[in-house]
């Protein structure tokens, strides 16, 4: 089983770029084989499953829901950004994803922009009234509405104008009118 998980791992190494280090590489091997989970589900994946279960999917998604309540544990942030993107894909599909609002909020306050316009996304299309978690996102609003790139402050915008709430607006207001003067062009007219 090692000498397996040895060749597994080499070849993930080859196939992504030196993603898993020599280190890590002599780490692993330690452990057994079947406790390693190597290849996690990306966006494309899920696609391609659920089309091909076109006549009872319920079954793959309720194990992809699974694997993603895992990957929400894990404290690598890109794993959680891929288990956002598919909790929004399912969400498009009619599937109910409020149970991960927290995660969704911890992936908007990343500091990175592909996983903040992830979260927003996320955010914009599952938030509602009833969402305990979008009290949490005003002092996020307020700082990426004072962020140096105008398009991480069109992003703020964009969401907040999908889940205002009149609690959200009343401690926004200050914030928004000042974005009305903004130099950028491409906030003044978000």
């Amino acid at each position: 089983a090692e000498y397996m998980g040895e060749r597994i791992l080499d070849h993930r190494r080859r196939m992504k770029g030196g993603i898993v280090t020599a280190q890590k590489l002599g780490e692993m091997t330690t452990t057994k084989l079947t406790d390693i989970k190597i290849f996690h589900k990306s966006l494309s994946d899920v696609i391609k499953g659920v089309r091909s279960h076109k006549d009872n999917p319920t079954k793959f998604i309720s194990q992809v829901v699974r694997e993603i309540k895992e990957e929400l544990k894990s404290g690598d942030m890109e794993l959680k950004t891929v288990a956002v993107q598919k909790l929004t894909y399912l969400h498009t599909l009619g599937y109910d994803m409020s149970w991960a609002a927290f995660h969704i909020v911890e992936v908007m306050s990343s500091t990175k922009f592909n996983h903040k316009r992830i979260g927003y996304l996320a955010a914009s299309q599952s938030f509602d009234d009833n969402t305990d978690v979008s009290l949490l996102t005003t002092n996020l609003f307020k700082k990426d509405f004072n962020a140096p790139s105008p398009f991480e402050v069109g992003l703020a915008i964009s969401c907040l104008s999908n889940i205002a709430t009149p609690d959200l607006c009343h401690d926004l207001v200050s914030d928004i009118a000042g974005k009305l003067t903004a130099s950028s062009p491409y906030v003044r007219k978000k």
